[in-house]
C-alpha cells in the first residue's frame, strides 16, 4: 500500500518577523516587502508551483507587552509588529493563482460574528471556495485593552465564548439562505427568492443576534476549519469544530501521543478521524547537500536575535523572563495560568533538569522555538517520511526562516524528492480547498456538528427559528 501524501502549507505572517525573529536582517530575506502586493502575489506563485495545500497566515491583534514589562523589545526586534491584516492579502493572492488555499487567523473575540460572517464570505466568493479560517480564542491582554477590555477572560471561558461564537457563524453561513435562494432571473429582475431567505435568531451566553446574513451563500459556506488548541479545553474545542488541527510538535518524539489525546476527543465527540488532518509545525535548512545545508544554518542563525524570542514566548505564557536569574528555574503558574498552556507545557529548551532562562535561550538559536530539519533535500524528504509514518499526523505548517528563500527551496528542491518518494501530489485535484483536502464535497460533512445546522433543523438541542422567513420574523 502506497504512504499517503503529506500535506503541506506555508506558515507565515502579514508582518516583518514571523518566528526567526532577527533573521529578517539577513541579506538574502525579503520580509520588510511585505507592505507591496506584488511581494504577496510572487510568494503565491512559489507556493503554488512547489504544490503548496496552502498558505497560512498567522495573526495578532495585540503586542507583547510582557517582556521587560513593556512593548520595547517587540518594536525594536519587529516581534511580530509592525503586523497588517492577513486577510485583505487573499483576493490578491488568488487572482495570480487556481488550487492554492489560504488560510486566515481571525481571534473571536475581535469582532461581532455577523461582520466576520460576511467577511469570510466575501473571501470565499473571491478565492473560488479555496479559504480556510483558523479559530483563535485570543489570549494578549493588550488585544483585549484594544477593544476596551479589562483583560482577556480566563483561559476556559473563552473556548466558551467560542462556542458561542461557533453557533452564530454556523447559522449564518449554513442556514440564513437556501441552497436555489438565488435565481438571478434577468427578465423577471428577481436577484433572489424571499422565501428562502431567512433572519438567524440567537440568544446565547456571549452573543445575540437578529440578522439576515448578508452574503449569498458562497462555495463552501462555511470556511475550512483550522484550529490549534493543544490544552485540554482546547483539544475538546478541536475536536468539536476543526477540520484541520496544528499541534505544537514536529513529528519527532512525544507527537504521536498527541496525536492519540486528538483521537480520542474526536471519537468521543462521535467525529471519524479521517474528517480532520492533523499538522505538526516544521522548520527546515536545506541545502543540495548536507555541507550546504550546515553552513546556510550557521549563517542564518548569525542575524538570528534569540533573545527577541523571550518577547513572544513572555505573552504566550504571562511569564517576564526579562526579569528572572538566567540560570534559576523558571516558576510555572499553577495549574498553567491564563496563556498558552502547551508552550508552557513545552519549555525548557536544550539540556536536561528544570527551565531556565540560559536553556531556554539554548533552543532558540534561529530566533523562534521550533528545532530546525537541517540537511539535504533527500534527508529531509526521508526524515519528514519518517516522522509521518511514526506519528499519525498528516503534514506540516513549514515555518520560514528566509523569505521567501525557505519556500523556494521547498517547492524546487524538498517537493521533488517527497515526489519521488511516492510522499507527495504531482498534481492539484480540482475544487474547492474543502475537496482538495478531503476528496469529498464542497460543504461540511454529515459528521460536523454544523451540518445539522441546515434550514429547519436543530443543532446543540437550541431551535434557532430556523422557519421565520425573511419578512415573517419579529416585529415584522
Amino acid at each position: 500500500m502506497a504512504p499517503p501524501h503529506v500535506l503541506l502549507n506555508a506558515f507565515e505572517m502579514n508582518a516583518v518577523g514571523h518566528l526567526a525573529h532577527g533573521v529578517w536582517s539577513h541579506p538574502e530575506d525579503r520580509a520588510t516587502g511585505y507592505r507591496r502586493i506584488g511581494y504577496w502575489m510572487e510568494l503565491a506563485r512559489i507556493l503554488e508551483r512547489g504544490l503548496f495545500d496552502g498558505l497560512f497566515l498567522a495573526d495578532v491583534t495585540g503586542v507583547y507587552d510582557v517582556h521587560g514589562g513593556g512593548a520595547a523589545t517587540a518594536i525594536e526586534r519587529a516581534v511580530q509588529l509592525p503586523v497588517n491584516d492577513p486577510a485583505v492579502l487573499v483576493p490578491a493572492m488568488a487572482a495570480v493563482t487556481r488550487h492554492l488555499g489560504f488560510g486566515i487567523t481571525a481571534d473571536v473575540s475581535a469582532e461581532p460574528p455577523h461582520l466576520f460572517a460576511r467577511r469570510m464570505s466575501t473571501l470565499d466568493h473571491l478565492s473560488d471556495g479555496r479559504l480556510a479560517w483558523n479559530i483563535v480564542t485570543g489570549f494578549l491582554d493588550s488585544a483585549a485593552r484594544a477593544t476596551g477590555a479589562a483583560g482577556t477572560l480566563p483561559h476556559d471561558d473563552r473556548y466558551d465564548r467560542a462556542d458561542d461564537f461557533m453557533q452564530v457563524a454556523y447559522k449564518l453561513w449554513e442556514a440564513s439562505w437556501d441552497d436555489d435562494a438565488v435565481i438571478r432571473d434577468r427578465a423577471a429582475r428577481r436577484y433572489a427568492d424571499p422565501a428562502k431567505v431567512r433572519a438567524v435568531r440567537h440568544d446565547g451566553p456571549y452573543f445575540r443576534l437578529d440578522a439576515i446574513h448578508l452574503a449569498e451563500p458562497s462555495p463552501q459556506r462555511t470556511p475550512v476549519l483550522f484550529q490549534a488548541g493543544a490544552s485540554a479545553r482546547g483539544l475538546d474545542f478541536a475536536a468539536a469544530h476543526a477540520e484541520c488541527i496544528f499541534i505544537p510538535a514536529d513529528g519527532g518524539p512525544g507527537t504521536r501521543a498527541i496525536v492519540q489525546r486528538i483521537e480520542d476527543r474526536l471519537a468521543a465527540a462521535g467525529r471519524d478521524r479521517s474528517a480532520v488532518k492533523i499538522f505538526g509545525s516544521l522548520q527546515t535548512v536545506i541545502g543540495r547537500t548536507r555541507a550546504e545545508a550546515v553552513e546556510k544554518y550557521h549563517d542564518y542563525a548569525a542575524h538570528a536575535v534569540p533573545e527577541a524570542a523571550l518577547a513572544q514566548l513572555s505573552a504566550a505564557t504571562g511569564i517576564d523572563f526579562g526579569s528572572l536569574d538566567p540560570d534559576a528555574p523558571i516558576p510555572i503558574p499553577p495549574g498553567g495560568g491564563n496563556a498558552i498552556r502547551s508552550i508552557l507545557a513545552g519549555l525548557g529548551g536544550e539540556g536536561e533538569g528544570p527551565p531556565t532562562v540560559r536553556r531556554l535561550l539554548a533552543g532558540l538559536a534561529l530566533g523562534g522555538r521550533f528545532r530546525p530539519l537541517i540537511g539535504s533535500a533527500g534527508e529531509v524528504a526521508d526524515e519528514i517520511g519518517r516522522r509521518v509514518a511514526e506519528s499519525g499526523i498528516d503534514g506540516f505548517n513549514l515555518v520560514r526562516t528566509v523569505a521567501p528563500g525557505s519556500f523556494i527551496d521547498a517547492a524546487d528542491l524538498l517537493v521533488p524528492e517527497l515526489q519521488a518518494r511516492g510522499l507527495y501530489k504531482t498534481s492539484y485535484a480540482e475544487g474547492t480547498l474543502r475537496e482538495k483536502l478531503f476528496g469529498r464535497g464542497p460543504r461540511l460533512g454529515a459528521g460536523h456538528p454544523a451540518a445539522a445546522v441546515r434550514t429547519g433543523q436543530e443543532w446543540a438541542g437550541q431551535e434557532w427559528a430556523g422557519q421565520e422567513r425573511a419578512g415573517q420574523g419579529r416585529g415584522e
